[in-house]
């Protein structure tokens, strides 16, 4: 079986790389999600994760701001909030 290949994120030299995140961040509000993966399959950083409908997430230690997985949601399932200093 052929697919696309999908890693987890990479650490540079143990560096969490959230922290180059632009001044907003993608918010997953995990209401009308129908895990079709297409916020999985173009993140350029492989920080999102999740299984089924309404589980997917960001790994805010990696994520850079983008914001290529709302613009592909099919459901707008996920917006760009503020950065508000806070990891979480």
């Amino acid at each position: 079986m052929f697919g696309p290949l999908i890693v987890k994120p990479q650490k540079s030299q143990g560096v969490k790389t959230g922290a180059w995140r632009v001044q907003s961040r993608p918010h997953f509000l995990q209401k009308n999600c129908i895990a079709c993966k297409m916020c999985l399959l173009v993140c350029p950083e492989h920080c999102i994760y999740g299984d089924e409908k309404n589980t997917y997430g960001t790994d805010y230690n990696y994520c850079k701001g983008c914001g290529l997985c709302v613009k592909v949601c099919p459901k707008q399932d996920i917006e760009m909030v503020e950065e508000t200093g806070e990891n979480n």
